[in-house]
């Protein structure tokens, strides 16, 4: 008798087949694992702390705390609906595929590349934006262990970033099964570090820190001048680029076991785990930060949570917990890597990107998409490369992985209900709550599309502008030459999800898929009590 997991890796690879691609990947991630990704990623502590300078000015304490709050909760929807999708098409191409599948026929081919390039180009900014927010971790750290005497110039601090995303290529040209074991190990970190400053960070801090209940719960603090809803609006930054990414499980989805089930309980499980924790995290800071704010942001340490740290800690005890808040980001960093590289894979297979016929390309010996993993890592230091243009110019690279990816996130969710189609819900389904959660989903990532295109002041200049919408409308407007291109644009011969399975027909995949079902069930009832 064929045993449960054969049975479950035959599901897969007919269901595979089925979307109309052969198993390439050794399905090496389990259910856990598969969340792992997404929560690790998501990183939890680590990125509040990279992104920590955009709550603090725009609402202070009632952004962080109420802020982080509301934005989960619409977060939560956008996955929600993304799991519902990836739960009956899981596969690598994820986004663009559904967009292809569920759009109709007159646009679906430009709405699934501009969906693949957004994600594309999301996922590797997503890679920058990580590592950047790590070297400014690490020359934190050296800051300080110098007595705050030393601070980084932009070019040091992109020499660590360099290093740090060249580490991770190397770490992500492994095999899948090395890659799997490594995201139980993020995860247990990642919430060890997580309850370690819930509970340790009130216990430390002095009773001068320390703020009043009105004050960590109901201050608002508005330092860079919009008004002050607009302020609140944009402080929800900080908690959509932290829980962010989550479609990162949805690219590992052919590598991952049961992934019909496993991929949308990831997607969903991540977000609500990272919405409680995190707003604990934040509540913890506001009790602890002080009320000086201006003095975190411009303190010679470069990194408000660390000072929050150094303040209730001391020199010795921040280094000590710091040195975990830098080796979980790094480990967010080389989730993101193999996310990102799987999905430029993706895409390259179905020959979309410049020289696809070189990135679509599995290692003979790690098995794994090498030459992807170091397109991911040479754009993403060519994109870490804004840091020479000013502060403000890098940190676009924070608003461009959110931006980016809600393109992206929000195209196939719209088309599946605007479109017709046949969309066949998979094990993950809301039913009659679908299309409600959808349109908030929808209306919550337009709106945050059009605040992260705004400057961080209304008063701006050249090296304080927000570049955001200069690199990814840079990078759209390319692609769509790119498309429309005469003779050898994509207009002429991209026709969506390509597929390599040979012969294999819809047909007979689905009679594989239904035939292996039903032997699981049968193995199931078949097994005595007490077995």
């Amino acid at each position: 008798m064929e045993s449960p997991q054969h049975a479950v890796a035959r599901a897969d690879e007919a269901l595979l087949a089925e979307l109309g691609y052969k198993q390439e990947f050794k399905r090496a991630f389990t259910p856990l694992e598969v969340f792992g990704i997404a929560f690790s990623i998501i990183g939890l502590l680590p990125s509040i702390a990279s992104v920590l300078f955009y709550a603090v000015p725009n609402g202070g304490p009632a952004s962080m705390v109420w802020g982080w709050a509301a934005a989960s909760f619409f977060i939560l929807c956008v996955g929600m609906s993304m799991a519902e999708l990836g739960s009956a098409a899981p596969t690598s191409g994820g986004l663009y595929f559904w967009t292809h599948s569920l759009s109709s026929p007159r646009c679906r081919n430009l709405l699934a590349w501009i969906v693949g390039y957004s994600n594309t180009i999301g996922t590797i900014a997503s890679v920058a934006s990580i590592d950047w927010g790590c070297a400014v971790q690490v020359m934190a750290a050296v800051s300080i262990g110098s007595g705050q005497a030393f601070t980084a110039t932009s070019a040091q601090t992109f020499g660590v970033y360099v290093a740090i995303v060249l580490s991770h290529a190397v770490i992500c040209c492994l095999g899948t099964a090395v890659l799997a074991r490594l995201q139980t190990v993020y995860v247990v970190l990642n919430v060890c570090l997580c309850l370690a400053v819930i509970i340790g960070l009130p216990a430390a801090t002095p009773k001068a820190n320390m703020n009043s209940a009105s004050y960590a719960l109901g201050n608002f603090t508005n330092l860079n001048g919009w008004t002050d809803g607009y302020a609140f609006i944009l402080s929800f930054l900080a908690p959509a680029w932290t829980i962010g990414s989550f479609d990162s499980s949805v690219h590992i989805s052919e590598e991952s076991s049961n992934a019909a089930t496993a991929v949308p309980w990831a997607i969903v499980s991540a977000i609500g785990i990272a919405g409680i924790l995190g707003w604990a995290i934040n509540v913890s800071l506001t009790f602890c930060m002080g009320s000086d704010l201006e003095s975190l942001l411009n303190s010679p340490v470069g990194q408000p949570m660390a000072q929050i740290f150094f303040n209730s800690f001391g020199q010795k005890g921040t280094l000590a917990l710091w040195s975990f808040v830098v080796l979980v980001q790094y480990m967010m960093g080389s989730s993101m890597v193999l996310a990102s590289s799987r999905q430029t894979f993706a895409f390259s297979r179905d020959g979309a990107l410049p020289f696809s016929s070189i990135l679509y390309r599995m290692n003979s010996f790690t098995k794994t998409p090498v030459n992807t993993v170091w397109f991911v890592a040479i754009i993403s230091i060519i994109l870490g490369m804004l840091s020479f243009a000013g502060p403000q110019a890098i940190n676009a690279i924070f608003s461009l992985s959110v931006t980016a990816l809600y393109i992206a996130y929000s195209i196939p969710i719209i088309a599946r209900f605007v479109f017709t189609n046949d969309f066949k819900p998979g094990p993950f389904n809301l039913g009659i709550f679908s299309i409600p959660v959808a349109f908030i989903a929808v209306s919550y990532m337009c709106i945050m599309n059009i605040a992260f295109f705004f400057p961080t002041t209304p008063q701006t200049d050249v090296a304080n502008m927000n570049y955001t919408v200069v690199v990814l409308g840079g990078i759209l407007f390319l692609s769509i030459v790119w498309y429309y291109f005469p003779v050898y644009g994509g207009v002429h011969w991209f026709t969506g999800p390509v597929s390599n399975i040979g012969k294999v027909t819809e047909e007979n995949a689905s009679s594989i898929r239904e035939s292996v079902e039903k032997n699981i069930r049968e193995d199931v009832t078949a097994v005595p009590v007490g077995a």
